[in-house]
């Protein structure tokens, strides 16, 4: 199991779970921070040490070998797997080289130092900044609001509205800081891939020049080169498109964290200052504790944790809940107070403290207290709102117009489909399209006014407003197990099975698509479109997910992987159909002739009948 995602939404709850996975994340790139140190440090010796560079290449292969990168969700592409193992592999070839045992000098600091160093103060070390400020607003955040709580209600309204004001808007700074940092972390996480071993690549393939012993290795290193150039080069895009994602996510996010809270296993949950009533003349204490609550089993969890602390977990406790009340000011000298009975305590009520009036209303409503109002504080999916794109025979003409327009104009175009058209022109051409009649009068072919850019965004726009994805929200997570693990061979055939489980619209505008996407790529040399290079334009568009969330988004990378599979195997798959119906097709007319030898006028009759019924539908 890797790295846990860092949700966005998970800023605005700051849990202490969360908490815990930002510090995962942090100890994984402190680890790098120290091991590509380690790694430059290494390759200056190497450069150096000419006299001892058989033990240099040693050391340098020791610790390549050693390093694993981590990786974010659950499971590693093949590219992914690829980069991990290319250290492995080049801790191989240095054990090859030192073999050779020749002096040599090697100048390396332009291809391996200098990125290095590079990376590490400009990546690694705005992440370190960023920690500091994540940190620093965390302690003033969590101040303030200590501060704050600690109010008297008895105050001047105007100076407790300022006082609230003030509050808020540290909270929101805090928020959007915690947002840039999990945003920063996790991007940081998937750069290092690439960021860190082109330049491993660059100082191997420069080995090889000063090594005329060595020109036989290079030979054989030549292929698995090439072939990690592609790793890297899929990765990279993979890492583009998944960006853009997160960064969508986070915005939105941002403008409405309310609506994209994540569905929980609890009704209510979050922060509470509990009151710690102690022996006179002590008086009492407001512990901070975060808190859970099931409304089904009516069963209370409280966990204290202090950020400021270096955020340590605290022994919990569970009750069940019996009744909840809102205090008010004039029995307490704090606000947003309520207090709870456990069921095993009667008449013992535990007093708790909200961080606002907004909170408490939604404690007191989620607990059942008095005075609540209905405000949900777990919001389920807001389901996508369904445009005016549907699976009909309207949808049909849209995607074969389209297609044959590109096959017939644009098919050698460079950046076919990743060239986007203008948004304008492309929703007018969409309206056109939409419309029964006018979409039969078009002719895309042969007209001038719609450009192959504006016409391939048109396509997929119209796949994207579809209410379900054509590869539908049911099948998403099946589709996306087998390419996480097994042989090629057995991920092809579980695609296979689950496409033909599809229903009979999905599949046949699907098998439309992947034909034409194969033509595409068919066609790669002149419009630079490979597989992979599709995969990436087309695994959101046919396989987006239900929930959006970070961890959605790191699959994209399996979405790609799934169309890419279809689009390398759909002509083997056209053999295979053509191959079983041919069979069948003998199989029918053999059973026809051996049943029309009893009567041979009426089995001739028969036989040639039925012949030409099956070669006209074949």
């Amino acid at each position: 199991m890797g790295l846990q995602p860092l949700e966005f939404s998970d800023c605005y709850l700051d849990s202490p779970w969360f908490r815990e996975r930002i510090r995962a994340h942090e100890a994984e790139l402190e680890r790098t921070n120290k091991f590509i140190k380690e790694l430059i440090k290494d390759g200056k010796n190497l450069i150096a040490a000419t006299k001892s560079l058989s033990a240099a290449q040693r050391k340098f292969a020791h610790s390549l070998r050693d390093f694993k990168f981590e990786f974010i969700g659950d499971a590693e592409t093949d590219d992914e797997r690829c980069i991990d193992a290319s250290l492995r592999e080049f801790s191989n070839f240095l054990k090859n080289l030192e073999e050779q045992r020749e002096i040599m000098a090697l100048s390396v600091t332009e291809t391996l130092i200098k990125p290095l160093e590079k990376f590490r103060k400009e990546q690694l070390g705005a992440v370190k900044e960023e920690k500091k400020k994540f940190d620093k607003e965390t302690e003033k955040n969590y101040s303030l609001i200590d501060k704050h709580l600690n109010l008297s209600a008895k105050k001047k309204d105007s100076h407790l509205q300022e006082a609230d004001l003030q509050v808020e808007q540290n909270r929101q700074h805090f928020y959007e800081l915690s947002l840039e940092y999990v945003c920063k972390l996790q991007e940081i996480q998937e750069r290092k891939k690439f960021e860190f071993v082109e330049p491993m690549l660059s100082f191997f393939q420069g080995m090889f020049t000063f090594y005329h012993q060595g020109h036989e290795l290079s030979k054989d290193f030549n292929h698995y080169k090439m072939e990690l150039q592609i790793n890297i080069q899929n990765t990279r895009n993979r890492f583009e498109g998944t960006r853009s994602e997160v960064e969508e996510l986070m915005n939105k996010i941002r403008q409405n964290p309310k609506d994209h809270k994540r569905v929980s296993q609890f009704t209510a949950e979050g922060y509470l200052y509990v009151q710690e009533k102690r022996p006179a003349p002590f008086g009492s204490s407001w512990v901070k504790h975060y808190c859970m609550f099931r409304k089904a089993a009516q069963k209370f969890n409280m966990i204290p944790f202090e950020h400021r602390s270096g955020g340590k977990l605290g022994d919990g406790e569970v009750f069940f809940l019996k009744e909840c009340t809102k205090r008010h000011t004039d029995s307490i000298d704090r606000r947003f107070c309520f207090d709870i009975e456990a069921a095993d305590r009667p008449g013992v009520s535990l007093t708790v403290q909200a961080f606002s009036e907004e909170e408490r209303k939604q404690w007191l409503e989620a607990l059942g207290g008095k005075e609540a109002l209905f405000h949900s504080f777990n919001r389920a999916i807001i389901p996508r709102p369904e445009g005016s794109a549907q699976l009909d025979q309207t949808g049909f003409t849209i995607l074969r117009k389209c297609i044959s327009a590109v096959e017939t104009r644009g098919i050698n175009d460079q950046g076919l489909y990743r060239v986007v058209g203008v948004s304008s022109k492309v929703q007018r051409l969409l309206s056109v399209l939409m419309d029964v009649k006018t979409c039969n009068e078009l002719d895309l072919e042969n007209s001038v006014d719609w450009e192959v850019k504006t016409i391939t965004s048109a396509l997929k726009q119209y796949l994207r407003s579809l209410p379900e994805p054509l590869m539908t929200y049911e099948l998403h997570g099946e589709f996306i197990v087998p390419v996480k693990s097994g042989s090629p061979e057995s991920r092809v055939n579980a695609i296979h099975f689950l496409v033909h489980k599809l229903p009979e619209k999905n599949k046949e505008m699907l098998d439309i698509l992947v034909k034409h996407l194969t033509n595409v790529s068919n066609h790669s040399k002149q419009n630079l479109m490979t597989v992979a290079n599709l995969g990436v334009v087309f695994g959101p568009t046919l396989m987006r997910p239900q929930e959006e969330t970070v961890a959605a988004i790191m699959d994209l990378k399996f979405q790609n992987i799934v169309v890419e599979i279809l689009i390398e195997n759909h002509e083997k798959e056209n053999r295979r159909r053509e191959g079983n119906t041919l069979s069948l097709w003998n199989q029918t007319i053999n059973s026809i002739y051996f049943m029309g030898r009893r009567d041979s006028v009426f089995g001739r009759r028969k036989v040639s009948e039925f012949s030409n019924i099956l070669y006209i539908e074949k």
